[in-house]
């Protein structure tokens, strides 16, 4: 248990790390984060640029080139160290060539000048060591650097600072002052511009100058342009001395007078026409003119001046220079007869002829001669080599490969094989001789192309597998994969289209349109084909299938009237049918007195003309006893069902007890109850005497009454006087 819950542990720490990696992967590659960057390098370039512009009136036309390096500078993967092949980053020491501009690694050039200052120095001998500052070249554009100008510390591009801080909100190594550098060519201002990468812009200064001529009047002008032409007539005197410039006011050197004029050559015996720039010229003619001594000729071609005296005049030597003659120039030097002892070809030996015109002969003496290697010696004719069969085992200044030249010296010359080795970038091999240290970068640049090819960028060999694909603005011109005649309009990119989300409208059984995003190509995930064998192994991602779903049931809504017609509702397409609104039916029965309480429910019309709301076959039939209200005193219930109408009359005999309540008597209900109160006052007595006795003692005389009896007694009673002596 403790060990599965340490696994779990880590587990689920590897989980989160991978999830941060994939999180931050994806925001710094999002189109959000690369908009803000757009805002914020625009931002930084404008506050570089602002003083060029705002405060000296510069043109933002001509900072188009400083604006390709900062943009290079800003962009993730298009600053290159051509050395190593590697992304120049804004945290890292670097090195800029005030030649090409281009940026690499500190330690990188450090170690490209110590070796290429080796490989220079490398055939020298120990004497010859140190005596000579050997210069090292860029790796790109081979300006030369001299060895004392070895980068040692990491400055920023104007060099004032060392090691500048890394500030988001500057250009990177930048250290945010002013440049001011020296234009170049110098005009002894400096640039406005802050701390950038690339060549400083063309100066923005006015400055008052007149134009190449000194004709027109000075006017003020950008110090980067100062120089102008008024465009009338240079008027400057020619080489010819004759003619005037006729060019527009220009700068520098008149050229030559274009116009042409019959000049004679240097003798002075042929005129030809020639340009009147080149006025010298000679013919072709020997000069033919008799020398002082009478007997020769001047051979030399047309000439100027006097011919000189004759070549054979004066004291000659014979042909072995040992003895010298005073004769006629009408007569050769004879020979002198003696030895010629002119150093032959070999420089050791003498010729042992007799003095003679012409070369001398090669050296025929045989001597003791040694081969170049020194090895070897053998006896051999002096003028003859002598090269022995060894070949030279030293190794040659690559320190790979041995001389295996015959007969060699000792000063085995460099390495004639190609070196061969694959480049930096993996893509070529050098194609230099063999040498030592590392190969010079690969020179060859590469075109990165979005995926339609209408956006490139150019980058150096062997980044083109790292580097992002530039963004291209070109719509994405493919063909829709859907069933849709067009796609939705989005930018150039690699990989699958992004899903349609067009509606689909497609119609459907129902005639209506599909209004769902487009469903041809969804991915469906498919779960449960793989079972984990334990809980070491990593749970598998779903794996998702690309398939067409079928449309989904329609959801237009469709009024619909319930079974009961009680109510309209709306209802999706896929499900408009009658339906019940679990209301009571409510439809007046037959009785008419009570509604049906079935669940809404069809109700069959008979009849087209009859009341919609009348109960139909389908509805309830009343099984209510009659619950009209009786006629008032009634006491019984209707005889019938629920019914119509009125109830019939009810028949029923009440029994009831009499006013007197001693007679019982019986009455038909309907006489008692529609009788008024004299009739009822008849119908309840028995007709006999009323059996209550009143107040004096005596029977009620009346007939059987309601009420109280009347105190009227018409009785004779015998009455006694009050002193009871009479009785009436």
């Amino acid at each position: 248990l403790s060990s599965l819950k340490k696994f779990d542990e880590i587990k689920k720490a590897n989980q989160a790390a991978a999830k941060k990696l994939v999180e931050d992967q994806l925001s710094s590659s999002s189109e959000d984060d690369d908009e803000d960057a757009e805002v914020k390098q625009g931002k930084i370039l404008d506050k570089t640029f602002t003083i060029y512009t705002s405060q000296t009136d510069g043109d933002a036309s001509e900072l188009e080139r400083t604006r390709q390096y900062m943009n290079e500078a800003f962009q993730s993967g298009a600053m290159t160290c051509l050395i190593c092949i590697a992304s120049v980053k804004r945290n890292q020491a670097v090195w800029s060539c005030c030649g090409c501009f281009c940026i690499f690694h500190l330690v990188c050039i450090q170690k490209w000048a110590k070796d290429s200052l080796f490989l220079v120095s490398s055939p020298l001998t120990d004497d010859d060591f140190g005596k000579k500052d050997y210069p090292w070249p860029c790796p790109k554009c081979r300006f030369d650097y001299k060895r004392s100008e070895t980068p040692s510390r990491y400055y920023c591009y104007c060099g004032k600072v060392e090691n500048p801080t890394v500030d988001p909100w500057l250009v990177p190594h930048s250290c945010g002052q002013i440049c001011e550098r020296e234009f170049k060519p110098s005009c002894g201002h400096k640039c406005l511009l802050l701390c950038h990468p690339g060549p400083c812009p063309p100066c923005p200064k006015m400055v008052t100058t007149t134009c190449h001529c000194k004709k027109a009047k000075a006017v003020p002008r950008r110090c980067s342009a100062k120089a102008w032409s008024c465009r009338l007539p240079c008027g400057r005197t020619l080489l010819c001395g004759q003619h005037a410039c006729e060019n527009p006011c220009h700068a520098g050197d008149c050229q030559p007078c274009p116009r042409v004029s019959k000049q004679r050559c240097i003798c002075g015996r042929q005129t030809a026409e020639r340009l009147c720039a080149s006025p010298q010229w000679q013919c072709d003619q020997v000069c033919g003119k008799c020398l002082p001594c009478g007997n020769h000729t001047c051979e030399q071609v047309c000439h100027a001046g006097p011919c000189g005296d004759c070549p054979r005049s004066g004291k000659r030597s014979c042909p072995c220079g040992k003895t010298k003659f005073t004769l006629p120039c009408t007569e050769d030097v004879p020979t002198c007869g003696d030895s010629c002892d002119k150093v032959l070809e070999c420089g050791i030996h003498k010729c042992s002829q007799r003095c003679h015109r012409g070369p001398c002969e090669i050296c025929r003496q045989e001597v003791e001669k040694q081969c170049r290697c020194g090895k070897h010696t053998k006896r051999m004719p002096c003028h003859k080599p002598y090269l022995c069969e060894t070949k030279c085992t030293k190794i040659r200044d690559c320190q790979k490969h041995q001389c295996r030249r015959k007969c060699c010296s000792g000063n085995c010359p460099p390495c004639d094989q190609v070196c061969g080795r694959t480049l930096g970038c993996r893509n070529h091999k050098c194609p230099s001789g063999c040498h030592r240290g590392s190969c010079n970068p690969c020179p060859e640049t590469v075109d990165v192309k979005c995926s339609c090819g209408k956006t490139v960028i150019t980058v150096p060999c062997g980044r083109e597998r790292t580097i992002k694909p530039p963004k291209c603005k070109q719509l994405c011109s493919r063909p829709p994969t859907c069933h849709h005649s067009t796609q939705e309009k989005h930018y150039c990119h690699f990989g699958r289209c992004p899903p349609c989300r067009q509606p689909c409208q497609k119609t459907l059984t129902c005639g209506h349109l599909c209004p769902v995003s487009c469903h041809d190509e969804a991915l469906v995930k498919q779960t449960g084909l793989h079972q984990s064998a334990g809980p070491w192994e990593q749970p598998s991602e779903p794996a998702f299938i690309q398939t067409a779903l079928p449309c989904p049931p329609c959801e237009v809504p469709i009024p619909v009237e319930c079974l009961g017609q009680h109510e309209v509702s709306p209802l999706p397409c896929h499900s408009a049918n009658p339906y019940s609104c679990k209301r009571f039916c409510g439809r007046l029965l037959d009785c008419q007195n009570h509604t049906c309480m079935k669940e809404c429910h069809h109700v069959t019309k008979l009849n087209s003309s009859a009341d919609g709301k009348k109960a139909g076959p389908e509805c309830s039939q009343c099984e209510e006893e009659c619950t009209k209200p009786r006629p008032a005193g009634c006491p019984h219930r209707c005889v019938l069902p629920c019914h119509p109408g009125d109830c019939p009359s009810c028949l029923q005999m009440l029994k009831i007890k009499c006013h007197c309540k001693l007679s019982v008597l019986y009455i038909e209900c309907l006489k008692l109850t529609c009788a008024d109160v004299k009739e009822k006052e008849l119908l309840l007595s028995c007709r006999n005497q009323c059996p209550k006795e009143l107040p004096c003692g005596h029977r009620c005389k009346e007939i059987c009454h309601s009420g109280d009896c009347s105190l009227n007694c018409s009785q004779k009673v015998k009455l006694r006087c009050l002193c009871k002596r009479l009785k009436k």
